[in-house]
């Protein structure tokens, strides 16, 4: 492998660029592909492409990646979209390496803490049983294994609910008085986009230094929080008076997930809870 490494972003979109953006500026060369190519970084080279494609997108690079990440993300939220950009969308990736005779050394795929259905405030962590009860995380899961079986080294991460710029409807709705469920509470496990992206790069830059890496990760912050005390938190930051209390609907599920092994890797978020992250965007 080069001084240098190389990586390709398949679905290179929020998380992607800002990932890409980390590791041009550690000297990595860095591919991004995605359909509107425009919205790339201009470190990132481009690559325009449709996962739902069958045939090798022309600008793919000649040479190998050394890295690939598979982070897309489903721009039609029902089965069928999701299943086009997870189970479809890498089994195309997988198509176009191997019409490429590329083996990369690695490959990460972006997944979700959906597969988990636990919804008693339990902790998770890598080895707790994924038994999902909804179709996202039913096809995420399928999505994880087709990656893991398909002969190349992956490693899945599993990303908590993404928030940080731009990701501001939990902040609207406790500006506009919702509240949460106090009994039971409700645990709500959460990541800053930045270390999202930032829990990507180091793995891509442990795995390149010779560290092995294991097949899968949590993708969390520190601190796992009951939903209302995150609400009841910016409500006093928002300083939310005289607005009649409404309940706030949220899909099933209760758990408190762990990053001890992201941690042992020796990354640390830059925001370790909500309070860090929601300020940050707050001020």
């Amino acid at each position: 492998m080069s001084e240098h490494p190389s990586l390709l972003i398949a679905g290179c979109g929020d998380i992607g660029c800002r990932l890409g953006e980390r590791l041009v500026a550690a000297g990595w060369r860095v591919h991004g592909l995605r359909r509107n190519v425009a919205a790339l970084p201009a470190a990132v080279l481009p690559i325009e492409g449709d996962l739902a494609a069958l045939d090798v997108p022309p600008q793919w690079p000649d040479a190998a990646p050394d890295y690939v990440v598979y982070a897309a993300a489903a721009s039609q939220h029902d089965e069928a979209g999701y299943r086009a950009a997870y189970v479809d969308g890498v089994r195309h990736l997988l198509g176009w390496l191997r019409q490429r005779n590329q083996r990369p050394r690695r490959l990460l795929f972006v997944s979700s803490t959906g597969v988990y259905a636990q919804h008693d405030g339990e902790w998770v962590d890598e080895r707790s049983p994924t038994q999902p009860t909804g179709y996202t995380g039913r096809i995420m899961l399928e999505a994880e294994r087709l990656a893991l079986a398909s002969g190349h080294p992956t490693s899945v991460v599993r990303m908590a609910g993404l928030y940080g710029p731009g990701s501001r409807w939990l902040i609207e709705q406790a500006r506009q008085g919702y509240r949460a469920s106090r009994e039971p509470p409700l645990y709500a496990n959460r990541i800053h986009r930045d270390d999202a992206a930032s829990l990507l790069a180091a793995l891509l830059q442990a795995g390149a230094a010779g560290q092995p890496l294991d097949d899968c990760y949590l993708g969390v912050d520190d601190t796992p929080a009951p939903l209302h005390e995150v609400i009841d938190w910016l409500r006093e930051r928002l300083r939310v008076g005289d607005v009649p209390d409404q309940p706030l609907s949220r899909r099933a599920g209760s758990k408190r997930c762990s990053n001890a092994r992201a941690l042992a890797l020796g990354w640390r978020p830059a925001y370790p809870s909500y309070r860090e992250g929601y300020a940050a965007m707050l001020d």
